[in-house]
């Protein structure tokens, strides 16, 4: 999913240095502290340092992460994983760079936003031998951009390589599912959806077969893509195209997302106040309708046609500010609303509120770095993660994993296997086929497996086991 490199991995505790004590890097080391992964934070900024030192039980150092005197301080000859995130793309490449020079058995990460440089991500991922480079804004961009595909969804992720997707939507008392029990309505009316997770009164709930719909309940179901729309018109939820889009701010994941909707045919409106930066904008998008005004303002938005507009996506740099408009917009607009929050600390507030759907790019970040630590620090050799996602608030995880090998899941039927409780399977991707399995069906290697869990902590496919 996102270009990354495997390694043979270590038994022990990953030793990892992230460089960069941003949102992200802290967001890194609260996600990867909880893994049981020994860690080491390097920024220039002393009080973001100390910051992090009082909170997590981490080696705080001040210092140039690009600098081999510092980074022999934080143990580099003996770290498994490097992760630069700074502000800087041309930084976090060079401290990259410099850590495979000092350590060359250790897996890096680059976070690298620049457009030119993402078009270029996979050569200078393979010249510069690192693991992984990733772009928050643009996979937040794809991420907004599948939820448009679908407005009636709240999320939709995507699996086996954009073969099956996951969709989460909140039951309306027009919707079919409600009063059904999923054995019922998976064998009378749609056997091509597994049911993975529904949320009911704060609670996450691994449904089984007799689990009966109820309004209210926030659902999640994977389908294959092909058929996903029509698995929202199966059970009476619309799937209305989307024509056009109007968004807030010109940054880097307006352009992004700018584009992606425009090669899928969508109308594009962006509104910016920085009159160079529109400049920027029109000659970078020229299909665009670029708006130099203040997005924030009613009139303009007025204008600008939020009352009519099919989606509207707020992207300013601001949280509060995205918030305080998908609250208007939800005033005087039927648009779908995807809200872009970087500060994930505030989301059982934000949880509260009604956003529609609300994409954290800096908790994309961390799933996928999260993902390759764990595939690297597993043991066992039969299986790599190809794909984590944190659903309901991170009370349950969806993950992916590739049987590389034989092992006690494999070859034997689902129905022998002694799977831990709150775990389903949701589906066995072999080839391009998406197969929803039975307790007669097998895991052989080669497939790729989605388990969706409310235990946290997987990194190999035999964890599943009691």
């Amino acid at each position: 999913m996102f270009g990354i490199k495997r390694s043979e991995a270590p038994v022990r505790p990953l030793r990892i240095i992230i460089v960069g004590a941003g949102k992200v890097g802290v967001t890194l080391v609260e996600q990867l502290s909880k893994e049981g992964n020994d860690i080491a934070l390097i920024d220039n900024d002393q009080q973001k340092v100390e910051e992090i030192n009082n909170s997590y039980d981490v080696l705080g150092i001040v210092g140039n992460g690009a600098s081999t005197r510092v980074l022999r301080e934080a143990g580099i000859e003996d770290t498994d994983l490097f992760i630069a995130v700074t502000e800087s793309d041309e930084l976090n490449l060079l401290c990259c760079t410099v850590a495979t020079m000092a350590q060359p058995h250790c897996s890096a990460i680059a976070r690298v936003r620049t457009p030119d440089y993402s078009q270029e991500a996979s050569y200078l991922r393979d010249k510069l031998g690192l693991a992984m480079i990733i772009n928050p804004e643009l996979e937040a961009s794809n991420e907004i951009a599948r939820i448009l595909s679908l407005p009636a969804a709240l999320e939709v992720n995507s699996f086996a390589h954009g073969n099956a997707e996951q969709i989460k939507l909140k039951l309306k008392d027009t919707c079919k599912l409600v009063g059904e029990s999923i054995i019922d309505f998976s064998k009378e009316k749609h056997p091509r959806m597994l049911f993975t997770a529904v949320e009911r009164n704060g609670e996450v709930i691994i449904p089984n077969g007799s689990f009966v719909f109820e309004v209210g309940d926030t659902v999640s179901f994977v389908a294959p893509k092909k058929m996903s729309a029509k698995c929202l018109r199966d059970i009476g939820v619309p799937t209305n195209h989307t024509k056009d889009c109007l968004i807030v701010g010109g940054g880097k994941a307006s352009y992004y997302l700018a584009n992606r909707l425009i090669s899928e045919g969508i109308e594009v409106k962006i509104i910016e106040w920085d009159r160079k930066r529109c400049e920027e904008l029109t000659d970078l998008i020229p299909k665009a309708i670029i708006i130099n005004s203040d997005g924030t303002d009613a009139e303009i938005l007025k204008e600008a046609g939020i009352d009519s507009i099919d989606a509207f996506i707020p992207l300013t740099g601001i949280d509060e500010e995205n918030i305080l408009l998908t609250l208007h917009a939800h005033q005087v607009s039927d648009a779908k609303v995807v809200t872009k929050v970087n500060r994930f600390s505030f989301q059982n507030v934000i949880s509260t509120l009604d956003l529609d759907s609300v994409v954290f790019p800096r908790l994309i970040t961390s799933e996928a770095i999260v993902a390759y630590a764990r595939a690297k620090r597993a043991s066992i050799r039969s299986s790599n993660i190809e794909t984590l996602s944190h659903m309901f608030d991170g009370r349950a995880e969806a993950v992916e994993f590739r049987v590389e090998s034989a092992s006690t899941v494999t070859g034997t039927p689902l129905m022998d296997l002694k799977l831990k409780e709150n775990l389903v399977i949701a589906f066995i991707g072999r080839g391009k086929d998406i197969i929803f399995p039975s307790g007669s069906d097998t895991i052989e290697v080669g497939d790729s497996v989605m388990v969706v869990t409310t235990h946290s902590g997987f990194s190999n496919i035999q964890d599943i086991l009691l």
